[in-house]
């Protein structure tokens, strides 16, 4: 029985030998960034004790993205993506070795920081769609959907693990949190290296703005794909309410830097067990109504979180939003998988990785940005309304992802 088999457990896949390496340096790569982000939150609020900073920790990152979205997927369609894996893994690491340098002076110029994340959101906007359009490089067509829920899986895990980890290390020392996330992403980058080198149809076409602007031309031909993409991006931008959990961990929950940790992975807990059934049973029916549902799911959660000053019930909202927000990630990834071909997967995942890092990390900025303004209560509650509603216009503004039942493109 050969891999392609989708006969075959579930778990079969590992014992192809590129996907289990991808699968660990990709896995290594999200958990060291998971306890970067919980170190820079604390640190940064607890310098400042302004949430508009937090915001900016968000954006640093993202403006990279914004700026380099025509130029990272061309990157990724043109160049070995393995390669550009390995390089932007060395240079996160030294980022995180410089972070943890900082720390060593004991800085307390935060526009240091934001600067250096810069340079970390730049190597993460050009390994993004590298790495996404790498996958169907080296895994079987039949059994590629399921390793998309494996990869979120396990993304979704480092999203439990990492923020108790990044808490606990903070809690030891910072300097314990940042030397830890320094070195996996260094053996995450020796694990790379061991990826063999897959078959990739490199973009041979002359460039041009047509080459360059292709993987937004497909997007917006493809309204099914369109529809998810928009409404991942602002269900996510207008409810996301990450960047203010040092705020609810220090000052309305009380519950410290190991609270934080806790708190940043009851997303991940919700998320790792729904991603874990779309594993073993994928959506094969009426996907569109699934999206649309959890997607408001997500919203009445946040709402929940807003409103709470109990840690059990916040925890407990966030872990749902987190379940139903896991959806919406596992549908769109499917989608652009499965339906972009392999020359235009660079470009294509490139405005992904765009789409993503807006509804995160610009979405962390506008929540710092209006927490600033009218609190942070005040901005959660009013995000997961503004997500419910974004749900019901997105299933009126986009009838063909509301009635879709499959993710192949089959009626």
């Amino acid at each position: 029985m050969s891999l392609a088999d989708s006969s075959q457990p579930q778990w079969a896949i590992f014992r192809h030998t590129p996907y289990l390496i991808y699968w660990l340096a990709r896995s290594m790569t999200s958990f060291a960034i998971q306890i970067q982000v919980v170190a820079l939150g604390w640190q940064v609020y607890d310098i400042t004790r302004n949430p508009l900073d937090l915001g900016l920790i968000g954006l640093s990152q993202f403006a990279p993205a914004l700026i380099l979205v025509l130029v990272t997927g061309a990157v990724a369609d043109r160049f070995p993506r393995r390669a550009i894996m390995i390089v932007t893994l060395l240079v996160s690491a030294l980022i995180s070795a410089a972070l943890l340098g900082l720390t060593v002076i004991g800085n307390q110029q935060v526009w240091l920081i934001f600067g250096l994340l810069v340079v970390f959101g730049t190597a993460r906007a050009f390994r993004g769609p590298a790495v996404q359009a790498l996958l169907p490089n080296i895994v079987p067509p039949s059994m590629l959907s399921r390793a998309i829920a494996l990869n979120s899986s396990a993304w979704q895990l480092t999203m439990i693990l990492g923020p108790v980890a990044g808490g606990l290390l903070y809690g030891v020392s910072p300097l314990a949190a940042y030397g830890t996330a320094t070195a996996l992403l260094v053996i995450a980058a020796l694990l790379a290296t061991q990826i063999p080198k897959p078959e990739q149809h490199s973009e041979s076409e002359p460039q041009s703005w047509d080459t360059i602007l292709a993987g937004f031309k497909y997007i917006w031909k493809e309204k099914i794909v369109l529809g998810a993409l928009s409404l991942d991006l602002f269900a996510v931008l207008v409810g996301g309410a990450v960047a203010l959990l040092p705020v609810f961990a220090r000052d309305i929950l009380e519950v410290g830097p190991v609270g934080l940790g806790l708190l940043r992975s009851s997303q991940g807990i919700g998320a790792v067990l729904v991603a874990i059934y779309l594993a073993v049973n994928p959506i094969r029916n009426h996907a569109g109504l699934f999206l649309f549902a959890f997607v408001a799911l997500f919203g009445l959660a946040i709402i929940v979180f807003g409103l709470s000053e109990l840690v059990w019930l916040s925890v407990l909202a966030l872990a749902i939003a987190g379940g139903a927000d896991m959806i919406s990630v596992y549908i769109r990834e499917t989608l652009i998988q499965l339906w972009t071909p392999d020359r235009l997967r660079g470009r294509v995942n490139a405005v992904n990785m765009l789409f993503i890092g807006a509804s995160n990390e610009l979405g962390e900025f506008r929540a710092g940005m209006t927490a600033f303004l009218i609190g942070a209560k005040a901005t959660v509650i009013a995000g997961g309304v503004g997500t419910v509603a974004i749900a019901v216009i997105w299933a009126r503004l986009f009838p063909e992802l509301r009635q879709a039942k499959h993710l192949d493109g089959r009626p």
